[in-house]
C-alpha cells in the first residue's frame, strides 16, 4: 500500500520533471527566436520590384514616412523629373541582411533598378535605414551634384532632423529641397547648422538595444528559475517529510 507521504513524493517529483521540462521548451523557443527573427525581418535588394514604376519616387519599406509627406515627395520629385529629366528616388529599409552595408544595398540595388550604365545616367538614389540611421547617395554622370555636395545632403541635410530625435520626415523634405534647388541652377542652400549638445549624464540604450538586453534578461531568467524552482521544491519536499 502506498503511504501519503510517498504519494506526495511521487507528485513532487512529476511536477519538478514537468517544470524543467517546460522550462527547457521556454529556453529553446527564446534562443531559437533570436537566431531565426532578426534574419527573417531583414530587407534585402531582392525584396524590391526589378525595375522601378515611373509613378513612384518614394519606396518607403521601413515605414517611417507618413501618407501627407510620401505623397508630397512624390509630386516634387515628379515634376523634377519632367523639368529636368532627372530622377530622384528615396528609399527606406529597416534592418539589412547579414553582411550588408548601405553602400553596397545601394550599389545593388541601383544595379537592380537599371542595368545599364546608360540608364543609370540621369537617376539618383537617396537610401536610409533607420535600424542603423546610416544613408548614402548614389547619382549619375549625367547629374549636375558634385560629390561634396551629395555626400553633405546625405550625411548632414538628411542626418540633421534624424539627430533631433528621428525625425524622417523633415529629414527626407529637408534633402528633397536642397537636391531639388541645387539641380534647378538655384545657389546651394547649404548644410543645416548644426547646433552642438554636450552631454552631461549617462548615456541612454536605443531601442534596438533594449530590444536585444531584453530577450536576453527572459532567458538569463528562465535559467535561473528553471535551477532555482526545483531545489525550492526539493527543500520543501523535504520540510514536508520530517
Amino acid at each position: 500500500m502506498i503511504q501519503p507521504s510517498q504519494s506526495l513524493s511521487v507528485v513532487l517529483n512529476r511536477l519538478v520533471t514537468y517544470w524543467q521540462a517546460g522550462l527547457s521548451f521556454c529556453v529553446g523557443i527564446c534562443l531559437f527566436s533570436q537566431l531565426w527573427i532578426a534574419p527573417a525581418l531583414a530587407t534585402g535588394v531582392y525584396d524590391f520590384p526589378n525595375g522601378v514604376d515611373s509613378s513612384n519616387w518614394v519606396y518607403d519599406e521601413a515605414e517611417i514616412l507618413s501618407r501627407t509627406t510620401e505623397g508630397k515627395l512624390n509630386d516634387i520629385l515628379s515634376s523634377l523629373a519632367e523639368d529636368s529629366n532627372v530622377e530622384i528616388r528615396f528609399v527606406t529599409v529597416h534592418r539589412l541582411d547579414y553582411g550588408e552595408t548601405i553602400d553596397s544595398f545601394a550599389d545593388q540595388l541601383l544595379q537592380r533598378w537599371f542595368k545599364t550604365p546608360g540608364e543609370q545616367t540621369n537617376q539618383v538614389l537617396l537610401v536610409l535605414d533607420n535600424v542603423t540611421n546610416t544613408s548614402t547617395i548614389r547619382y549619375g554622370q549625367d547629374v549636375s551634384l558634385a560629390q561634396d555636395i551629395a555626400e553633405s545632403i546625405a550625411q548632414e541635410t538628411l542626418q540633421a532632423p534624424i539627430r533631433k530625435g528621428n525625425r524622417y520626415n523633415q529629414a527626407f523634405l529637408d534633402a528633397s529641397d536642397r537636391l531639388i534647388a541645387v539641380l534647378s541652377g538655384q545657389p546651394d542652400p547649404g548644410a543645416p547648422v548644426l547646433e552642438e549638445v554636450v552631454q552631461t549624464e549617462g548615456t541612454f540604450a536605443t531601442p534596438e538595444e533594449t530590444k536585444s538586453s531584453n530577450a536576453v534578461a527572459w532567458v538569463i531568467g528562465l535559467l535561473v528559475a528553471a535551477t532555482v524552482i526545483p531545489m525550492a521544491t526539493y527543500y520543501l519536499y523535504q520540510i514536508i517529510q520530517s
